[in-house]
């Protein structure tokens, strides 16, 4: 199996915001998830804080770190929160892009994982 990085891109103040909205987003998200665990795909996934909770830290080897508060780019989007996943192929991790992309409403990049020599954790 391949993993994929499903990372979901949220502009600022466009998720629910109603107590009502809320709830029905929740049960969506809920639902795909079971979805997701009873398929045996889902690895990992979470929701970030907004982008003003971001920390920053630059520097390199043998340079001093320095950190900054707020986002590394300032862009309309921002990553809400993302899922890795585990699939067949790309066009597997694709359907569940779809079915999360009809869940909470906004767009999902799929990126493959590149193999990294490192032994993968079973979970």
């Amino acid at each position: 199996m391949n993993q994929y990085l499903l990372s979901v891109y949220e502009a600022d103040g466009s998720g629910p915001s109603t107590a009502a909205e809320i709830e029905a987003f929740m049960g969506r998200v809920i639902a795909l998830e079971e979805e997701m665990d009873r398929a045996g795909v889902f690895v990992f996934g979470g929701a970030l804080h907004g982008p003003d909770a971001t920390t920053v830290v630059r520097g390199g080897a043998g340079q001093d770190l320095v950190t900054t508060d707020g986002p590394f780019v300032e862009v309309k989007e921002q990553i809400g929160g993302f899922y890795i996943i585990e699939a067949e192929d790309l066009d597997a991790a694709l359907s569940w892009a779809a079915k999360v992309v009809q869940a909470i409403g906004h767009d999902i990049e799929v990126r493959p994982f590149r193999a990294t020599g490192r032994v993968q954790a079973d979970h």
